[in-house]
């Protein structure tokens, strides 16, 4: 079974990317001018990539907890990181934002062209201009109202490890005063065997929000909130796991 939900997961990946590409590029030129912020387009593809992908398998289930928490308006949302699947499935909670991710994923075919698309921010890790390359494009969309989403731990680490946090997503927060929103990812591994390509028939997979911190909550180091904030996850997942 692992072979064949592999097979099926990549065939219809690679069937439907390319028209994902077009439909998208289509809605940006005809919305456009009365959605700058593409913000109908992110809708699209967060239907077509968690709707759609992340529902290949009848034994791949996703339970959300928490959706109603997520602020209407700007605010940094901070992910834990585990899979190369965290990112389809927090695409489920259908709720705009732009994703920050390393620069090397915008040069792959379809996928990196659609991130581009979106107006995603790309980073260079490990640059001594990354941290500028995350705040001066974030603050701008910030600015704009619109929410911004970070894994803090910057890649996903080894099955039952959490890498530190980055104080970069909390610098931002706590310069534009807005809200931190931690969300939990759980089960992602299960999903998908390491880097893949192999993915397992079965996932029972978990995306919870937890209640955001108000920005007069932050403090003024980032590299204090950085660390309460992965102390948050730590607990939340030691008690639920």
């Amino acid at each position: 079974m692992k072979y064949l939900v592999t097979v099926w997961f990549w065939l219809v990946f690679l069937l439907t990317a390319p028209l994902l590409f077009a439909l998208g590029a289509l809605l940006l030129l005809v919305t456009f001018p009365v959605d700058r912020d593409r913000r109908m387009l992110h809708w699209l593809v967060c239907h077509w990539c968690h709707g759609l992908w992340l529902h290949l398998s009848p034994g791949w289930r996703t339970r959300f907890e928490g959706r109603e928490l997520l602020p209407k308006g700007p605010c940094v949302i901070v992910v834990n990181h585990q899979s190369a699947m965290d990112i389809l499935a927090v695409m489920g909670l259908y709720h705009p934002y732009k994703f920050v991710a390393k620069a090397s994923l915008f040069s792959l075919p379809l996928v990196g062209w659609m991130m581009t698309l979106l107006a995603y921010v790309p980073i260079v890790r490990g640059s001594t201009t990354a941290l500028h390359q995350l705040l001066d494009p974030c603050r701008r969309w910030l600015r704009r109202g619109m929410p911004i989403l970070i894994f803090p731990e910057g890649t996903y680490a080894l099955p039952g490890q959490r890498l530190p946090f980055k104080r970069g997503a909390f610098q931002l927060a706590v310069e534009e005063h807005v809200p931190v929103v931690p969300i939990v990812v759980e089960g992602t591994t299960d999903l998908l065997l390491g880097d893949g390509p192999w993915m397992n028939p079965r996932a029972s997979m978990r995306v919870r929000v937890l209640p955001p911190l108000p920005p007069e909550s932050l403090g003024q180091d980032s590299v204090v909130l950085a660390e309460r904030v992965r102390a948050l996850y730590e607990q939340t997942l030691s008690a639920h796991g």
